[in-house]
């Protein structure tokens, strides 16, 4: 077995859902998710196929992030994961959603940050072992940041 880590390519201003399923219809299931809870979303969806054609599917509102999609998903090459990149949204909006598609089994991450996906590789094909999203603490928040991050999170509307 081979284990190697991915470098996931996320444009500036997206954010990037990874995450796996089970079916081939998870690829229509999670377009209606994204377009029916955000009606300014562009995002770009690509599935790897773990069986049959074994073919990445796509949707999305944006070829250009679906570009994007299709190349991560490529790389990472690992059945029935799905990527999608989205913008002008946060992945918070639609990730309660994504849950609850009864094909979805795991999200491995929702973030603006840089990712590696450490993969596993067999004969057989691949598989995602898990995620490296952003990067280690650099220290403890001191008050004075504790009163930026509630007055960020006040003035982009997620806390009152």
């Amino acid at each position: 077995m081979k284990i190697k880590a991915v470098t996931v390519e996320i444009p500036e201003d997206c954010n990037i859902i990874i995450g796996q399923s089970h079916f081939i219809k998870t690829v229509e299931d999670l377009h209606e998710v994204m377009m029916a809870n955000s009606q300014q979303v562009k995002f770009g969806l690509a599935f790897c196929e773990a069986s049959g054609h074994c073919f990445v599917r796509l949707s999305g509102n944006d070829k250009s992030l679906q570009a994007f999609a299709q190349k991560n998903a490529l790389a990472i090459g690992s059945g029935h994961c799905f990527i999608i990149l989205l913008k002008n949204a946060y992945p918070m909006n639609f990730l309660n959603h994504l849950k609850q598609v009864p094909e979805v089994c795991t999200i491995y991450c929702a973030t603006a940050n840089p990712v590696e996906v450490i993969v596993a590789e067999t004969e057989q094909g691949r598989g995602i072992i898990g995620i490296i999203d952003g990067f280690s603490p650099k220290g403890v928040e001191s008050s004075e940041d504790m009163i930026e991050r509630k007055d960020f999170l006040r003035q982009i509307g997620y806390k009152l």
